[in-house]
């Protein structure tokens, strides 16, 4: 069976915790639950950096601001991690060009991530913490259970991870008037911050 469903599912998770998803593939990997991830992901070094990264990532994602300032950081990141665990993933079965996989995982992994961090700023308006701790909480719990689905029922996981994208994307414009509250008030921010460090007391006389 081609690989495909399992690269687009995997770039999918990728976008919204691309630690997560290394970290579990290499576990089912190691423990011998499929033979579809390479060796390059089953490492232990490999592992306990996804490991580390993940519980950074567990902890500054259930923090208001803080969980889009990781995202802003991880724009690059995410893309680049679908990409790079597909091209792997063909690269194993080889009944797909690594090429076009990366092309596949990075493309999903790009727009999962836009509605990841497009959410967090809508939910950022708000000043209470709940919305982005469930959130956070739901996130993981999904990845974990799309990416696991997806190791004995890949084609049914990609459609599920489809469906799921779609929704997203739709509901991010539904959402585009708080996306754009959050970057007024952040840019008016920064603006306030950068005039309060122009108009400081200057060196005593």
């Amino acid at each position: 069976m081609s690989v495909l469903p399992l690269v687009f599912t995997s770039g999918w998770a990728s976008g919204i915790n691309a630690y997560a998803v290394v970290l579990l593939l290499g576990l089912f990997g190691a423990t011998g639950l499929t033979d579809e991830v390479p060796g390059s992901l089953q490492r232990t070094d490999v592992l306990v950096a996804a490991a580390v990264l993940f519980l950074c990532e567990a902890v500054a994602d259930k923090i208001p601001y803080v969980d889009s300032a990781w995202d802003s950081v991880h724009t690059v990141i995410r893309p680049v991690a679908g990409a790079v665990v597909a091209a792997l993933l063909a690269g194993g079965s080889g009944s797909l060009p690594e090429l076009a996989a990366g092309a596949v995982g990075g493309s999903a992994a790009l727009l999962s991530h836009l509605v990841k961090a497009g959410t967090r700023m809508a939910v950022n308006t708000s000043p209470e913490p709940f919305t982005n701790i469930g959130l956070s909480i739901a996130e993981d719990l999904g990845v974990a259970g799309i990416i696991t689905f997806a190791m004995f029922h890949p084609v049914a996981a990609a459609v599920i991870a489809g469906t799921l994208l779609l929704l997203g994307l739709v509901t991010l414009v539904f959402l585009a008037s708080r996306v754009r509250r959050f970057l007024r008030r952040r840019a008016r921010r920064r603006e306030e911050g950068r005039m309060a460090g122009v108009g400081g007391p200057g060196p005593p006389g």
